[in-house]
């Protein structure tokens, strides 16, 4: 065959590969079996990564059982109103976090409570000092329904106000702080970061319902 023939051949060859391939899949897909999932989906916290992956509606029920002793973790959509609890200056000061906004969660793997506030380069990690945090959960016996891992204390203060507390699915969370990363500005956030807050606890407040009496929410 002519080298001119050979090309002809590789061509074809090709051409046949390129009509046969598949189309390329629009939109997202479940990051555990592939399947096709709308903009608007749940989510599963690797508990080892601390990770969050996109999932299906079946792979996300197969992860809800809170007791399971898995490496994967469905996350809630529940929003819980704390209206009774108040962090004072002092108590603010005490957690060590230095700016008004930050949440707060159980690490289950590493067994401790973990806060994370916002910053210029996204989310700050902070280890909460324990005698602190242990102060807090003694005078808020409600806050025992947070799940470890997958639902977070959101917590908002500003100068003269004891703010605001919600327990939120962790993936709120960090939806919250992408978008901060890309309007921080300064030390504070700046117009456009608190824009965005006001927005988002906006959302917070009317999708959540008060805390009830007693310990249970579900």
């Amino acid at each position: 065959m002519t080298p001119g023939g050979r090309g002809a051949s590789a061509a074809a060859t090709l051409l046949r590969v390129s009509r046969s391939r598949p189309a390329p899949t629009a939109g997202e897909r479940c990051e555990m079996c592939t399947a096709p999932i709308g903009e608007s989906h749940s989510h599963v916290v690797d508990l080892d990564s601390r990770g969050l992956m996109c999932g299906c509606r079946a792979c996300y029920l197969l992860f809800t059982d809170p007791d399971a002793q898995l490496r994967y973790r469905a996350v809630p959509e529940r929003y819980v109103r704390f209206a009774d609890l108040t962090l004072d200056g002092r108590a603010w000061d005490e957690l060590q976090i230095p700016v008004g906004l930050a949440f707060l969660f159980r690490n289950s793997v590493q067994d401790r409570t973990v806060a994370f506030y916002p910053g210029p380069a996204g989310a700050t990690e902070s280890e909460l000092p324990l005698d602190a945090w242990e102060k807090i959960v003694e005078s808020h016996p409600e806050l025992a329904v947070l799940r470890a891992d997958v639902e977070a204390l959101l917590i908002r203060r500003s100068e003269g106000s004891a703010g605001t507390c919600h327990l939120v699915p962790i993936d709120a969370c960090y939806e919250l702080v992408g978008q901060l990363r890309t309007l921080w500005r300064g030390f504070d956030g700046g117009r456009e970061a608190h824009a965005a807050m006001d927005a988002f606890f906006a959302q917070v407040e009317g999708r959540s319902r008060p805390a009830p009496a007693g310990n249970e929410a579900s």
